[in-house]
């Protein structure tokens, strides 16, 4: 799966990210189902005693709204939060945040180089894999940095399984995202990007099959209630015992 063959490069994509960051909490939180299925992803993760003794690794973590959603489903976990923008790690750190939530600026592919290892309890990466250049590494490089049992859960758009879900994803996008995007910020990389990169990316059957060639077990998926139903799935996934 080339990233470059339905959207940005790989090497481009933080850039995008940074120029978009300034309005990406305004444009994702015009749509109501964007926080509340984050948490629902992160509830689906079934992390025990609120987090407590529990570290947590968020992939991906953009301008923190995934952070708020794990902080959610386990408010006494340890949570490292990690992106390749500089721009939207910027956005993040702007919020109030406990203590037990730290942001690196890495991309997910170097994160020993920035002194993050594993064993963690789980990972949450939202919106991160289909923008990977070599994906199937990245996933088993997630399998390593898990404990025994640890579970990954990957908050993604997947709409090739479904004629529906890919008619209801063209007319949000030119009806509705990129025509923000222009309006907030002049400029429709970001969102051509993401209307681009979500056609090219797996179907969830597909991209649950990659999770079993990467090695994790129990793999599973649901989607979303509303208008994102078969448009944005939790893919789960569990590190063998």
């Amino acid at each position: 799966m080339n990233v470059g063959e339905g959207g940005l490069p790989r090497r481009d994509v933080p850039a995008a990210f940074d120029a978009g960051a300034a309005a990406y909490d305004r444009l994702v939180g015009a749509n109501p189902g964007y926080h509340p299925n984050l948490r629902r992803t992160a509830r689906r993760l079934r992390l025990p005693g609120r987090g407590r003794g529990l570290r947590l690794l968020d992939a991906g973590c953009g301008t923190g709204a995934s952070t708020a959603a794990l902080l959610t489903a386990a408010p006494e976990a340890e949570i490292i939060a990690v992106d390749a923008s500089r721009g939207m790690l910027d956005a993040a750190r702007t919020k109030p945040w406990p203590a037990s939530v730290r942001f690196v600026h890495s991309p997910v592919e170097k994160l020993a180089e920035h002194g993050i290892t594993g064993p963690f309890d789980a990972i949450l990466a939202a919106y991160l894999v289909r923008n990977l250049a070599d994906p199937d590494s990245q996933l088993r490089a997630f399998r390593a940095l898990l404990r025994p049992g640890g579970v990954l859960a990957v908050h993604e758009y997947s709409v090739r399984d479904s004629a529906v879900a890919t008619a209801v994803w063209h007319a949000v996008c030119w009806g509705i995202i990129i025509p923000a995007g222009w309006w907030h910020t002049r400029d429709t990389t970001l969102y051509r990007h993401l209307w681009r990169s979500v056609l090219a990316f797996d179907g969830a059957a597909r991209f649950r099959s990659r999770l079993r060639d990467a090695g994790f077990v129990d793999v599973r998926s649901a989607t979303m209630p509303g208008w994102e139903a078969h448009v944005v799935h939790t893919f789960l996934a569990e590190a063998p015992r």
